[in-house]
């Protein structure tokens, strides 16, 4: 390998710089978008942009942590990686969360990230982290290169780790001299990982025990989680759950899954789900989980989570099956293969019609409920009519909170790949970058971003993006003036003692739209909401909505901490 640390032109076809070859890996891998911000260690990669004449777009973030939670809305919906560029040192640390958030939400991410330059490593130089050691308990695999030789042979390795099996973030860490030096030798050869061989078939003999559970079942479930939506399960599940009339929940992540209008659709399931989907899961006999990790917000107590019912799961990750849940019968399979096998197996199934009787008059008798006061606006009518203003078929990302429970509740998830939130990880400042993720990944598709006022303060720099890309995304602060999930819990368990949940003090959201060049108004009724918003999502252009709802307005139902999936408040009949 010869190496010349001399660069004063593009070099010649025969030599490239480690930046040129990074590049030329990215467009090998079909890379159209990157987000990122650009600094000292990651200039050589900015200049190799710059000379590639246009091959990527890119979208230059206000912060780092805007350019990865775009990455993450990105890749919920194009269903491919994110990629995320940003410099050494405090640029990479400001990745971390994003990239924590990616890990428990299974979302595939390539982050690139400069590093000081080798000579230096591991001596506190200006901007140096060691982010191996902050994001190997955080990413699916990480790197260090070593040489810019063996550059192409990482980003192939990285884009197939990040896509295949369960999805998540890898993270490539390239020091400034590695990009910066020509190179006239490259590692092209193909890649081989003995130690990462995803199973992506299911063992027929364990397909087979589930199609046994189900002729015995009297009253089967289906749990759809998020993997439904990786492995592109849902028509087939779709099929499966139709010819057997089993009924299905879902989780958080999981909605749109399954269409959320079908009659055999009984919401979602967990701390907010309805009491339907609860206590089908509590009262069941054969609890199929495709695609969920069985968390804490799902399961509520685990002494009393399923406990009449034979469990199946189904996940192309291994670790999650019985880490829970006690598991009957474990299939570690992708969901679309597992569900082909099963559709293939299964012929015959049990009556479940007193089951399914039973649960329409759960529908029927504890339906979802609020209190809404015509001179009010209150935020569960507000999801309901942007469901209704947008007949389902948006794109809706959230942050986490109340706005996100109510929009799972409330917005009707027709097909996947429309709900794009925040999970496992709770991340506030999520919902506004994610939809100018998911709206460069998908053009012409309308997108709403439902964040709180709270969480849009804290990634709200991101409107720069909005303003130079004129992207049409609508932002919907659903702004009660409060921390409301925090407010609510000290309400419930705190004695009502709101500490630092009540924020007195806000900037004027339509000031600040404005100040961007994006049309902004302030919505204080049902009849100004009704007036307008058809209006707003006709518009081709972004609009801020600062929809003003009471205060003092909380989720339900409810599990509270420590008790079973079955013991929910607020339900009403």
């Amino acid at each position: 390998m010869k190496v010349d640390t001399k660069l004063n032109t593009k070099p010649e076809a025969a030599v490239k710089t480690g930046a040129d070859i990074l590049v030329e890996s990215l467009l090998e891998q079909k890379v159209e978008t990157i987000f990122g911000y650009p600094g000292g260690a990651v200039l050589p990669i900015y200049d190799a942009l710059y000379r590639s004449d246009g091959d990527f777009e890119h979208i230059l973030t206000r912060h780092e942590q805007g350019a990865i939670h775009a990455a993450e809305g990105y890749a919920r919906v194009a269903g491919k990686p994110g990629v995320v560029i940003a410099t050494s040192g405090p640029g990479a640390t400001n990745l971390v969360t994003g990239i924590a958030d990616a890990m428990m939400d299974s979302l595939p991410l390539v982050v690139i990230t400069g590093q000081v330059a080798t000579s230096v490593t591991g001596t506190d130089a200006f901007q140096e982290a060691d982010v191996m050691g902050i994001t190997t308990p955080i990413t699916k695999h990480n790197y260090q290169v070593q040489s810019s030789y063996e550059l192409p042979k990482v980003i192939k390795e990285a884009f197939h780790i990040a896509s295949t099996g369960r999805p998540g973030p890898v993270v490539v860490d390239i020091p400034k001299d590695i990009s910066a030096n020509l190179c006239t030798e490259t590692d092209q050869s193909a890649f081989h990982l003995p130690g990462y061989q995803p199973t992506i078939k299911p063992n027929p003999l364990q397909i087979k025990k589930l199609t046994e559970a189900i002729k015995k079942s009297k009253k089967p479930l289906i749990l759809t989680g998020a993997g439904v939506i990786h492995g592109h399960a849902s028509d087939i599940l779709l099929e499966i759950a139709e010819e057997y009339s089993m009924p299905v929940t879902s989780t958080l992540l999981g909605l749109g899954a399954f269409p959320g209008q079908h009659d055999l659709f009984l919401g979602m399931a967990g701390m907010h789900g309805t009491y339907t989907a609860n206590m089908a899961i509590a009262e069941c006999d054969l609890l199929i989980n495709i695609g969920a990790r069985f968390d804490d917000r799902l399961t509520g107590n685990l002494n009393y989570f399923a406990k009449n019912a034979t469990v199946a799961h189904v996940d192309i990750d291994p670790a999650e099956i019985g880490k829970n849940v006690p598991t009957d019968i474990p299939i570690v399979s992708d969901s679309k293969a597992a569900l082909a096998e099963l559709k293939k197996q299964l012929k015959e199934g049990p009556d479940h019609s007193e089951w399914m009787d039973q649960l329409n008059q759960n529908k029927m008798a504890y339906p979802l409920w609020y209190n809404n006061p015509p001179e009010e606006m209150v935020p569960q009518w507000l999801m309901k009519s942007l469901y209704h203003a947008t007949r389902g078929e948006a794109i809706v990302t959230t942050d986490v909170g109340q706005h996100q429970m109510w929009a799972a509740q409330y917005y009707s998830f027709g097909r996947p790949n429309r709900w794009v939130t925040s999970g496992g990880l709770g991340t506030m400042g999520f919902g506004f970058p994610a939809a100018i993720g998911a709206q460069l990944a998908k053009p012409e598709d309308p997108v709403v971003a439902v964040v709180g006022d709270g969480g849009f303060q804290m990634t709200l720099q991101e409107l720069s993006v909005l303003q130079e890309r004129g992207l049409p995304v609508k932002i919907i602060i659903v702004n009660n003036g409060a921390l409301g999930m925090v407010r609510q819990w000290q309400e419930a368990f705190y004695d009502k003692r709101y500490s630092e949940s009540i924020v007195g003090v806000q900037p004027d959201f339509v000031k600040l739209a404005e100040s961007y060049n994006i049309r902004g108004m302030k919505i204080e009724t049902q009849q100004e909401f009704t007036d307008i918003i058809h209006e707003v999502m006709a518009y081709d252009g972004p609009v801020l909505m600062d929809c003003r709802v009471l205060q003092q307005e909380n989720v339900y139902p409810m599990i509270a901490p420590g008790k079973g999936i079955h013991e929910m408040v607020g339900v009403k009949p």
